[in-house]
């Protein structure tokens, strides 16, 4: 497909899955970047939604897409001609919306996870070498400053070769509630937190290094959420959902779609079409995601990545040690030294964050340390950065939505083979939680080599 160049008419996208992750780019094509293009389709199983979505166009005054259902999709790329087709639907669906686009000779913007399992990424794989469209998978943690910063020592040489990486990622009781709320409590649906989640992480470490992964070990448990752990986090029983229910003002894992505009539109209102609960009581049943997860992974080139996952935490945050055969770089970061108790009001996403008191000594920062040998740490500074995501938001949508983005020497645009390199971690990381046993992902049978950026094969 062709990419237009700049002056040229605005490019046609479809939104496929309208919940609140699509948020981020139809706000960016009604905003900031509206001489970008057009949404002319929604796709999506509620119409509820998709009003929510049509009133925000329609205030910057844009019309209502038109409306597909997801077995109609073949009729929205033939009656609608997208040039990009959004794929921000729940995981497990997206290996479908992906391959069928590029079959069509669309080209997609895809949310994390490329896709859930080992047939989707074959068929992603598949349908990407066939294709003259490109994906773009949208990790926008690779934007952040302080990521992109450890990338360009890391490929400076600063410490020489990298021996090993130790990576701890630790989600707040707010945030990693949350995952045991929505659809992503169902491991079929997410691919559980290891590929959803960590996808983020795997890429990051696979494009700091700028490596293929290799072999996986992984342990992981539901030691936190879920109804085997109920009785030790308030007495029973515990109600399904939290909207309405007895107690919830109180309680510290309650959410009350009432209290909040966004999630009452996309939502509440919206049940009585599907049924669809975005407020399910985190210790119910029905949860079959780990909560706590390790995972070993050696590179082809020999180099060794610790993994550590923890989804109730007090704090958020990221610890990552990269050692070198010349010295160490250390990178903390905390998004929030601690969160107050959700409670019946509070907004996800948004919770409510440390003032940054003096009586707290975890305090939300970042650090940056290189130590060479023989040498004392020195801090490198890290860029301001705008924007969720440490900052890296609003440069993705930069990438994403400008036809003709800036030469990037970070490689920050990643393309269908990044989002399988990341998620062949996240899978290997479950078959190996089943087996007991290694994974191989030499053996999936991936184009997992570093090939074009997304849009080199555009002329």
């Amino acid at each position: 497909m062709i990419t237009p160049a700049q002056g040229s008419p605005k490019r046609r996208y479809a939104v496929v899955g309208v919940g609140s992750r699509a948020g981020m780019y139809i706000d960016a094509l009604a905003g900031t970047h509206a001489d970008g293009g057009d949404i002319v389709a929604w796709c999506d199983t509620n119409p509820v939604r998709m009003s929510y979505y049509d009133r925000i166009l329609s205030a910057v005054g844009r019309p209502a897409p038109a409306r597909y259902s997801p077995d109609a999709f073949g009729a929205l790329l033939g009656e609608q001609q997208p040039d990009v087709v959004i794929v921000t639907s729940p995981d497990a669906t997206h290996d479908r919306y992906v391959t069928a686009s590029l079959r069509a000779g669309r080209d997609v913007v895809v949310e994390k996870p490329l896709t859930t399992t080992l047939e989707g990424a074959r068929a992603i794989a598949q349908a990407a070498a066939s294709s003259d469209a490109y994906v773009i998978v949208t990790f926008n943690y690779r934007y952040s400053p302080r990521n992109s910063t450890l990338r360009r020592l890391i490929g400076s040489g600063a410490i020489a070769t990298v021996t090993s990486v130790h990576f701890e990622w630790a989600v707040d009781t707010v945030r990693g509630a949350d995952y045991f709320r929505r659809w992503h409590r169902d491991k079929s649906v997410s691919g559980g937190l290891l590929v959803h989640k960590s996808t983020h992480h795997f890429d990051l470490v696979n494009w700091w290094l700028a490596d293929v992964p290799d072999t996986v070990v992984a342990a992981g448990a539901l030691r936190f959420y879920g109804e085997a752990n109920a009785a030790a986090h308030g007495p029973a029983p515990r109600p399904v959902r939290s909207t309405g229910a007895r107690g919830a003002s109180t309680d510290p894992f309650a959410l009350d779609l009432a209290a909040d505009d966004t999630l009452r539109e996309l939502y509440l209102e919206a049940e009585g079409v599907d049924g669809y609960l975005r407020d399910r009581d985190v210790f119910t049943g029905g949860v079959s995601i780990e909560d706590n997860a390790g995972v070993l992974v050696t590179y082809r080139s020999g180099a060794i990545l610790t993994y550590a996952l923890n989804a109730h935490s007090p704090w958020e945050g990221y610890r990552v040690s990269v050692n070198g055969t010349d010295g160490r770089i250390e990178l903390d970061v905390v998004e929030r030294g601690f969160v107050q108790p959700l409670g019946a009001a509070g907004l996800v996403g948004h919770p409510p964050v440390d003032p940054g008191g003096a009586g707290n000594p975890r305090r939300a920062g970042e650090r940056l340390l290189l130590q060479r040998h023989w040498d004392q740490a020195r801090e490198i500074a890290i860029p301001e950065g705008l924007g969720a995501h440490g900052g890296g938001d609003g440069r993705l949508l930069d990438d994403v939505f400008r036809p003709d983005p800036a030469p990037d020497p970070l490689e920050r645009r990643a393309g269908y083979r990044d989002g399988l390199r990341s998620v062949a971690v996240g899978i290997a990381a479950n078959q190996s939680l089943e087996t007991g046993l290694p994974a191989r992902i030499s053996q999936f049978g991936l184009p997992l080599e570093r090939g074009p950026r997304p849009g080199d094969r555009q002329v």
